[in-house]
């Protein structure tokens, strides 16, 4: 998570400063799809820390879209979307896994079905999806058996991670097992992994939840934050209040509107080419885990993951993180109102619950019940505090090491694209932050 690091003054300072000075910045939604490298950076500390990052090989590259209010978009860039010496240069337009930064845009999906009144925040699910009628609660972590749940699970605790839901990451003992031995792995890292996955994973969104509902709950229902699969879940809410496949709506309702002609739950063959590779690092070696030309991405999934399906580019990612920051609306386009904006990036947590922190392996943010809450999908910043993100600052991130922010009370934002595993290897989040601070204080 980035502090509040300046005004938005500043900020817009830094960015004006760079289209003066050339940098190749996009213009609006039909900007050419790649641009020159720029001789020099508005952000110089930001871009020696990204030059630092791939000469110490920490990562073959990286990208930063970094926005203030209706300015154009500064990217920052260093290295390549792999390690062999020929791979193209990582860039605004290169494609990354960008795994739980999936869950926001299912949010955004969700909260324009509330905003339309086919979904309730406080609906029951089980109004769309009728086996999580009769949902039972573990009695003890050590064990599968269980009780019938207090009360139904809300749409309010899908999007909050307050479902009671479980998840392969943090999920112990025997109902990890029961997860795996049912499928619910709503994930793709590598070929390997995948194909073994595959055989007992359902084939649609729709077996996918109601087999969830055969399984019992780690928590009775708004009662604890614990990270999920609610926004896997969602996405077949969102399709059974739609009318229309989850994936569909997403690129009808949101990516086409909004211009973002690089998001995708498989990757068209003929832009693998633009794909990084995803790797994993050992001990203190990194090796290649989804190679970009022969990626795993390049087959459809299973079904479409809400919660960890899509491969993006800094560039489409920044439109939806614009989006957020403008009150819901881009480029002439208004996908939500600005109330509606508000309120999936105000805190939602059912009364008495609070939000701890993220779970290693989620690629979230830090903090704690005082300073941070969670909206839908993603953490909202209570206060602001030194060497944290501002007040009302929206964030999330993904396993594979790429984060963003958005903070709409000072119209600026950030997103950051690295991909290797595990995406705690290298402390992003705070040296971005550093770096930033130092590049904006030369403008103040």
């Amino acid at each position: 998570m980035i502090r509040q690091i300046a005004t938005g003054a500043a900020l817009a300072a830094v960015l004006v400063s760079g289209a003066l000075a050339g940098q190749a910045l996009p213009v609006s939604p039909s900007a050419p799809a790649s641009a020159p490298a720029a001789k020099t950076s508005p952000l110089p500390d930001t871009q020696a820390l990204f030059d630092s990052y791939v000469q110490s090989d920490k990562m073959p590259g990286i990208v930063g879209a970094f926005g203030a209010g209706d300015l154009p978009t500064v990217f920052v860039s260093a290295g390549r979307i792999d390690d062999a010496a020929t791979a193209p240069a990582a860039g605004p337009d290169s494609l990354w896994r960008v795994y739980s930064m999936t869950k926001p845009i299912t949010a955004l999906a969700a909260m324009m079905l509330i905003e339309q009144g086919k979904i309730k925040l406080d609906q029951p699910v089980s109004d769309f999806i009728p086996a999580f009628k009769t949902m039972r609660v573990q009695i003890s972590p050590d064990s599968l058996a269980s009780k019938p749940a207090a009360s139904p699970i809300t749409i309010r605790e899908l999007l909050t991670h307050t479902a009671g839901l479980g998840y392969t990451i943090v999920t112990r003992g025997p109902l990890l097992d029961a997860y795996e031995k049912a499928g619910i792995t709503p994930f793709t890292a590598d070929a390997k992994s995948e194909a073994k996955m595959r055989l007992t994973r359902p084939k649609t969104l729709e077996d996918f939840a109601n087999k969830v509902a055969t399984l019992p709950l780690i928590a009775e229902p708004g009662t604890k934050w614990s990270y999920s699969i609610g926004l896997d879940v969602m996405g077949r809410v969102i399709e059974v209040a739609s009318g229309m496949p989850f994936d569909r709506f997403l690129q009808t309702r949101i990516f086409t509107p909004l211009g973002m002609t690089s998001t995708y739950f498989t990757v068209p063959a003929s832009e693998a080419k633009r794909l990084a590779t995803g790797y994993v690092w050992i001990g203190d070696g990194r090796i290649p885990l989804d190679r970009g030309e022969s990626s795993v991405f390049l087959q459809p999934p299973s079904f479409p993951y809400g919660g960890a399906g899509l491969v993006t580019s800094a560039r489409d990612y920044d439109r939806f993180t614009h989006l957020l920051q403008d009150g819901g609306a881009l480029g002439g386009v208004r996908l939500i109102k600005p109330e509606t904006a508000a309120l999936m990036m105000s805190n939602l947590l059912p009364p008495g619950v609070t939000y701890r922190d993220a779970p290693a392996g989620s690629g979230g943010t830090s903090g704690g019940p005082a300073t941070v809450g969670f909206g839908a999908g993603g953490s909202v910043n209570l206060v602001d505090v030194p060497g944290h993100a501002g007040k009302g600052t929206y964030a999330w991130g993904g396993a594979a090491g790429t984060i963003f922010w958005v903070d709409p009370a000072r119209h600026f934002r950030g997103t950051v694209m690295v991909n290797y595993l595990p995406n705690d290897k290298w402390p992003i989040r705070s040296d971005v932050a550093k770096a930033l601070r130092a590049d904006l204080a030369r403008y103040r």
